[in-house]
């Protein structure tokens, strides 16, 4: 069994509810097994809206309310394909894959997802501007779990 069927049997355990699964062949026997929920994945925040003290700061928090909520009308989302754990660089020594503001292409490595051992890289599926990440560096993820809001170009 080489490094690719692992890799395989790793995302295919991810996208289905088996807890645990174990393969013996020849001399080699492969257990995976998931991680149990022992976090919480935090639901997106609603938006709050300060309540205005006088009627003058009325107008700017409303005017100021408008404009964000139709720009992220448009933004795509890069979400994770499997469960593991999120890097945002190659090494503790490198600097990061991208930062909000960088440009991407399709195919344009954006973070790694650690999964059993294994270091798999995640590509941007579309061109754009990152303009939020929105998961901290060396924490866990879920599989579909939002990792950067992408701008189109």
């Amino acid at each position: 069994m080489d490094l690719k069927q692992i890799q395989d049997l790793v995302k295919m355990v991810n996208k289905s509810n088996i807890s645990e699964l174990t393969i013996e062949e020849k001399e080699i026997k492969i257990t995976i097994k998931q991680k149990e929920d022992k976090y919480v994945t935090a639901a997106p925040m609603p938006q709050v809206q300060a309540l205005p003290v006088s009627q003058p700061a009325t107008a700017p928090a409303n005017q100021a309310a408008k404009p964000e909520a139709k720009s992220t009308d448009n933004l795509i989302t890069i979400k994770s394909p499997m469960i593991g754990t999120f890097y945002r660089r190659p090494a503790p020594d490198k600097s990061d894959f991208v930062e909000e503001g960088d440009e991407v292409r399709s195919g344009t490595v954006v973070c790694i997802i650690e999964a059993m051992k294994l270091f798999n890289e995640i590509e941007s599926e579309v061109s754009g501007r990152i303009v939020k990440v929105l998961v901290e560096d060396s924490t866990p993820v879920e599989y579909d779990q939002p990792l950067f809001l992408v701008e189109p170009i």
